[in-house]
């Protein structure tokens, strides 16, 4: 399995995104959200996706050179049309949007549709909460995922992702989780590696239980997580990152195709001194983690202290891809020059 360092891996994934014909800025924040991923450990949302993102450009699924725009706002809620342009760069204009109306009334709403995958939603709500901001980012996708007691593909994975500041010298306060028992990228990594994946998140096309990643890709589906749980909150995500944002229900006729995605933001100065909130948000995590860890545990982490670990480690010892991925991204790049 190749190793690359990160300025080699930002390299590449910039030459691919030009070579699709996109402009060196939107090539910038494309590559650094899914660069990004991989930094973070979230390779299910890195580099691998871009031999997906070249076909859905090649079958005009995706303008490369599209601008998204706001289109309307009203006082503290505004909409992205991202004009089938690349998904981070319409998430992006959302989240600085959400974050500049919360400034103003406290709170703010921004929908956004029309635009490819946006990648790692944890991504928009970190930045929210680098900026002192309470983030929430929800969405909607293809149909992947069956109800609790069916088999047939309902909903998307529809990820939820929440985040705070974490305190003084800590990293955000972060949760990004699908609503499926596995995300679907991670299958992909799964099959690429050759793995099985654990037992309760995937049935076949018949709806029987499988630990095959392949057997999703032949008609199977994903099962939420939580059995009933992870239904109810993946139908919620459907409807409200659906319908709030004008991309549809991607399980009934007029769905779009795109991330219906809602975010919204809280400004903390509004309702208590930022600082406090963020040091009492930080002596909370600080008092989990010196909580006892359970048997098989070497100690309890905080979320978003994983990914942050995984950062330090990887910035500084280069980003693992594997085998059968790293073909792939290779041949794309070759497909690109000839």
């Amino acid at each position: 399995m190749p190793i690359l360092s990160v300025e080699a891996l930002r390299s590449f994934t910039l030459d691919v995104l030009e070579k699709l014909g996109t402009p060196p800025e939107y090539a910038q924040i494309v590559c650094n959200s899914l660069v990004g991923a991989n930094l973070v450990g979230h390779d299910s949302h890195g580099v691998l996706r871009l031999t997906s993102y070249a076909r859905l450009v090649d079958e005009g699924k995706i303008v490369p050179a599209a601008t998204p725009i706001v289109d309307w706002r009203n006082r503290a809620a505004a909409h992205v049309d991202g004009h089938w342009g690349w998904g981070p760069v319409g998430a992006r204009l959302g989240t600085e949007t959400a974050l500049a109306l919360a400034a103003e009334f406290g709170i703010a709403a921004v929908t956004v549709d029309r635009c490819a995958h946006i990648g790692r939603i944890g991504e928009y709500v970190a930045l929210m909460a680098e900026a002192g901001m309470v983030g929430m980012a929800l969405c909607n996708h293809y149909p992947a995922v069956a109800p609790f007691g069916g088999r047939e593909r309902i909903f998307g994975t529809n990820p939820v992702a929440l985040a705070t500041p974490g305190g003084p010298n800590r990293p955000p306060i972060l949760v990004d989780f699908a609503t499926s028992g596995v995300a679907e990228g991670k299958l992909r990594v799964a099959r690429a590696k050759g793995e099985t994946v654990a037992p309760g998140l995937i049935v076949d096309s018949d709806g029987h239980p499988s630990q095959t990643p392949g057997d999703f890709y032949a008609g199977g589906a994903l099962l939420p997580f939580g059995a009933h749980k992870g239904y109810g909150l993946g139908l919620m995500v459907e409807i409200l990152g659906g319908l709030l944002s004008g991309a549809g229900i991607s399980a009934l006729p007029g769905f779009e195709g795109a991330n219906g995605t809602l975010l919204v933001a809280i400004d903390i100065a509004h309702f208590a001194p930022t600082e406090t909130f963020a040091r009492q948000a930080g002596a909370l995590a600080q008092h989990i983690s010196a909580s006892k860890p359970a048997a098989g545990f070497e100690r309890v982490l905080v979320p978003g202290e994983p990914e942050h670990n995984t950062y330090a480690h990887r910035n500084a010892h280069g980003i693992p891809i594997p085998d059968t991925t790293w073909s792939e991204l290779q041949e794309l790049q070759r497909s690109l020059t000839r």
